[in-house]
């Protein structure tokens, strides 16, 4: 059953509740890496895939770097039905062009069109942090444009020190952009703040790209009404957030989750639910022509790009470690 509220939050919390007290639902999603690993696959919570994948023959289908975000000690525990963006901006073709604003190419073209959309009245980045991770997705992209994709992702293997120069370089720029936010950024949820630039009172947005998918169901075309760019100087890094779906330990219905699995993984499954949800497949033999101009886009570049985990949606570290960070980049925001 669906779990409303709080931008997945609550679903999470009555999941674990669940799987814990040995009452799993038959399967669910859950964001590859850390996310299912740490908290569900180390704990013992899941039954591996690896023969199923095999048996359906599609274990050679999909991105192995995302496939391999649902590994442990050799088996598979999930099935990766999707990929988003997290490092992507979004932006009000018609506000920039009232008010003469370029697309940026530069973090410091990017802070002077924020401060030429202030001066014109126009709230330039609009941000909705209630749930806390859109702002620790934005400090993210930042972390990446200014430790670039080795260095970012040296953050979480150990490569990188936490308090590399490039770090508190990202922290400054965060700073920057955060003067040019929604005063009320803190009251709304991440819809809201893609609403207030649909309803032309915001230039920029940065969200991951399921905020395509929503500003389709808007009303909005790809390419017409809105832009869409990497964050500045986080071209050539893809920072992925990947949903899968496994098969909990102990699911009352587990031959019927296995069909499930089974469909979420075949091409036309995912060609079926990703052009709607604004994502693109984790399967390398999707037919692109059902995908709009954006995700086309994405699919280019998720080709071509470094591919990183995202630290904000669970990917990268453990949840305690995501907790604290977003309870201290929201104290950052709130005293500077």
């Amino acid at each position: 059953a669906t779990v409303a509220g709080g931008a997945g939050s609550n679903a999470k919390a009555v999941l674990k509740t669940r799987m814990v007290g040995g009452n799993p639902p038959d399967s669910f999603q859950v964001h590859g890496g850390a996310e299912l690993v740490n908290t569900y696959v180390e704990t013992g919570l899941m039954e591996p895939i690896t023969g199923l994948l095999e048996e359906w023959g599609v274990k050679d289908k999909f991105n192995q770097q995302i496939l391999e975000m649902s590994s442990y000690e050799g088996e598979y525990y999930s099935v990766p039905v999707n990929v988003h963006r997290s490092n992507i901006m979004f932006y009000n073709k018609a506000v920039l062009e009232e008010n003469n604003v370029e697309p940026p190419t530069d973090l410091a073209s990017f802070k002077e069109a924020l401060a030429k959309l202030d001066e014109a009245g126009v709230v330039p980045l609009s941000l909705g942090d209630t749930n806390k991770w859109p702002a620790t997705q934005i400090f993210e992209s930042l972390l990446v444009s200014t430790l670039g994709p080795d260095g970012y992702n040296g953050l979480w293997n150990g490569n990188t020190a936490a308090d590399d120069p490039a770090v508190r370089e990202a922290l400054v720029h965060f700073n920057d952009i955060m003067q040019y936010v929604n005063e009320d950024h803190s009251a709304l949820t991440w819809q809201d703040a893609t609403q207030i630039m649909h309803e032309g009172e915001a230039g920029f947005n940065i969200m991951g790209d399921w905020a395509e998918g929503y500003m389709k169901t808007l009303g909005w075309t790809p390419g017409e009404e809105f832009g869409w760019m990497p964050v500045p100087e986080s071209e050539g890094t893809f920072i992925v957030i990947t949903d899968t779906f496994g098969l909990p330990k102990g699911a009352p219905n587990p031959e019927n989750a296995k069909k499930w699995l089974k469909t979420i993984a075949s091409v036309e499954g995912q060609d079926t639910f990703n052009p709607i949800k604004g994502s693109i497949p984790a399967r390398l033999d999707a037919d692109k022509s059902k995908y709009d101009p954006y995700l086309t886009s994405a699919m280019e570049d998720f080709a071509e790009d470094t591919l990183s985990p995202s630290i904000a949606h669970g990917s990268a570290a453990p949840e305690g470690f995501i907790t604290a960070l977003n309870d201290t980049i929201n104290e950052f925001i709130t005293t500077g």
